[in-house]
């Protein structure tokens, strides 16, 4: 299973881009390509439990 909250983007705030740049919606900013490759890759990954980027964001939103 990709990553839900995982897009790929060509530009953002008025810049283009070469590539693609994978973007995380959950936090909504860029992350780094090897942690995009993880996101993707693990297909028994549960997100929304597993994802440490995405615990911090929401476990943060709730303060």
């Amino acid at each position: 299973m990709t990553c839900p909250y995982l897009e790929y983007r060509q530009e953002a705030n008025g810049e283009r881009f070469d590539h693609s740049r994978a973007y995380c919606t959950a936090t909504e900013r860029f992350v780094q390509a090897m942690r995009a490759d993880i996101c993707n890759d693990r297909y028994d990954l549960d997100h929304a439990e597993q994802c440490e980027i995405y615990r911090k964001h929401t476990e943060e939103a709730q303060l």
